[in-house]
């Protein structure tokens, strides 16, 4: 009797379990079938390229080999096989394939998206897993585009890379149709137009079999390919500056320089030593290949032309002689009279005389040849006055001011990523940053382009290009135009002026006249070009410890801009560890030279402007 009724218990377990499965649970088990017989699938655009003014591609996509697995499409309990026979081919152990497979699909919840186990794969490997492919269940050879970037280390800087997706990465990205083994622009104009450069993704519906192999495409929505961009650089100037910065710059840790149009704010050149091959990027980069990159020498990685700060020395001059001008602080009549430094009381205790030097015993100058020559002493009486003598100066919050007007303090806004906004110090910064009290030699410091102020090459290219062209603060970008897979101009750049500086365009004029008569008989001589008017400004700016002699070492600058009369582009240069006339403005003097006399350079720019 038991036994009967426990046949008969047996038996209706059985029968509720076949009504749960063929009637309560049918939809799903039929949709989960023909999700297995039909796949949505993400077709990839082609990425788009970036070409120079000229319109000489910089960039190119090429076929990279990886092999994948879909865990979806693996045969029931016959999994290990398939691992066992990819080991030998792709170098891998069964052990590292399936650790990769089942983490994958622990983290994602999805076993249809591909599982890349190998990346960049030779030829030859890849034909062996293309053989492969029919007879084995799972197993994919995944054909991903790739960009070479033509010119390496020349454009790092300014066009980037793309790389892999971070899982982090993954799960912002994966609603706008980015899958895990897609690659995304990670750094300069890769990163900043990656929705343009990208395209749309396409969409097919395919039928496949009980392995995963496309029979047919049932439906399909095109995807479109990513916009060309066309950039404001010249390939010619910028392998040019490259070249002569690195030949000045030799022996420094770091060096930048950049090369703008006065009026748009078009960037023609742009440079940024040491540099790195974006390359390396396109492949899979080893860990130890990164950690050489990021620990090099001088930081190749980052870009020292928007990214880095420093202090200006005494390019920022131009600022303080603009606003001690504008303010009635000084006309170009004023004379001081520099013995080599200036004594200054403390406020305290008059017996103690603090002591801040001029680079020499200068003599008598009126404001063009106290800029010209770059007197200290002088700009130390524009920024901080001398009570003793009757004459005030800007003082700290108007210098600040227009620091800040001159674009210094924020971002310019150029179109890459990474950017520093440098300091403008004033004594309210000074007291919240380090809890002191701002004092008359923080002003003469900040007055002459030292102390705490600090600031980026691309900053003060900016400052150059407002002096030049009549007080304009612009926005420089890299991007001239957007064009359709086509050709078609669908975005043109815009000049973008972020503001006018409150100097008057007659005191600016004086500025030009000093920097003019800097190159012609002041310390900027070897700026000079034959033939050009230019106007200049060195900057030799101490920085670190005091050494046992009493001295610094020293960076060194050059901001200027050319023709002087009628100008059309500005330049910076910034060597670490160098001198403003010795190393600095010999670049800018070999680039300008370059623009305007021994290329078609300057028939090529006005042709297209």
């Amino acid at each position: 009797m038991a036994l009967r009724a426990l046949v008969i218990a047996m038996f209706l377990i059985l029968v509720g379990q076949l009504v749960r499965l063929q009637v309560v649970e049918s939809g799903q088990f039929k949709e989960r079938a023909a999700i297995n017989a039909i796949r949505e699938v993400n077709t990839a655009p082609a990425r788009g390229l970036v070409y120079d003014r000229e319109g000489r591609p910089l960039v190119q996509n090429v076929a990279r080999y990886s092999a994948a697995i879909v865990p979806a499409d693996l045969p029931k309990r016959g999994e290990i096989g398939v691992y066992r026979q990819l080991a030998p081919v792709l170098g891998m152990s069964e052990q590292e394939i399936q650790s990769k497979v089942n983490e994958q699909v622990a983290r994602t919840k999805d076993e249809l998206t591909p599982v890349v186990l190998k990346e960049d794969l030779s030829a030859d490997t890849a034909m062996v897993l293309r053989e492969l492919e029919p007879h084995t269940q799972g197993v994919h050879l995944l054909v991903q585009p790739t960009r070479n970037y033509l010119y390496g280390a020349l454009t790092s800087q300014i066009m980037g890379y793309v790389g892999a997706l971070t899982p982090e990465d993954y799960e912002q990205l994966k609603a706008q149709g980015y899958q895990l083994q897609d690659r995304v622009g990670q750094a300069g104009i890769e990163s900043v137009y990656e929705s343009l450069l990208r395209g749309k993704v396409g969409k097919q519906l395919v039928e496949v079999n009980s392995a995963g192999r496309e029979q047919r495409i049932i439906a399909e929505h095109p995807g479109q390919d990513g916009d060309n961009l066309i950039l404001t650089i010249d390939l010619d100037l910028q392998k040019m500056l490259r070249d002569v910065l690195a030949e000045k710059a030799a022996g420094s840790d770091n060096a930048a320089a950049a090369i703008m149009d006065v009026h748009t704010g078009e960037v023609l050149a742009m440079v940024s030593l040491p540099e790195y091959d974006d390359n390396v990027f396109s492949r899979n980069i080893k860990p130890e290949e990164l950690t050489q990159l990021v620990n090099a020498p001088g930081k190749p990685l980052l870009n020292h032309a928007i990214a880095e700060m420093y202090p200006p020395g005494s390019t920022f001059k131009t600022i303080t002689g603009s606003a001690a001008l504008q303010e009635g602080v000084a006309t170009t009549a004023t004379t001081i009279t520099s013995r080599g430094y200036i004594t200054v009381q403390n406020e305290f205790d008059p017996n103690v005389l603090y002591r801040f030097n001029d680079y020499a015993a200068l003599g008598t100058m009126d404001f063009y040849r106290g800029l010209a020559l770059s007197s200290d002493v002088y700009f130390y009486y524009l920024a901080g006055g001398k009570a003793d003598e009757g004459f005030v100066g800007l003082g700290a919050d108007r210098l600040a001011r227009y620091a800040r007007a001159f674009g210094l303090g924020q971002e310019t806004g150029i179109d890459l990523p990474g950017e520093s906004a440098g300091i403008v110090p004033d004594p309210a910064w000074k007291e919240k940053t380090i809890d002191e009290p701002w004092v008359l030699g923080d002003t003469y410091n900040m007055g002459i382009g030292q102390g705490y102020v600090t600031t980026t090459p691309i900053q003060m290219l900016v400052v150059a290009a407002t002096v030049a062209n009549g007080g304009k603060v612009l926005q420089p970008h890299l991007l001239k135009e957007v064009r359709d897979p086509q050709g078609n101009v669908i975005q043109s750049a815009k000049t973008v002026v972020k503001s006018q500086v409150p100097v008057d365009e007659r005191y600016l004029k004086v500025i030009t006249e000093g920097m003019v008569q800097s190159v012609s008989s002041g310390v900027a001589r070897t700026a000079a070009v034959r033939g050009l008017n230019v106007a200049g400004k060195t900057g030799t700016a101490e920085f670190g410890l005091q050494r046992a002699d009493s001295t610094y070492s020293t960076h060194g600058w050059f901001i200027g801009f050319a023709p002087a009369g009628n100008p059309q582009y500005a330049i910076v240069v910034f060597v670490e560890r160098g001198g403003g006339g010795a190393q600095a403005a010999p670049v800018a003097s070999s680039a300008l030279d370059f623009m305007f006399n021994g290329s078609d350079l300057a028939a090529r720019l006005e042709r297209n402007p």
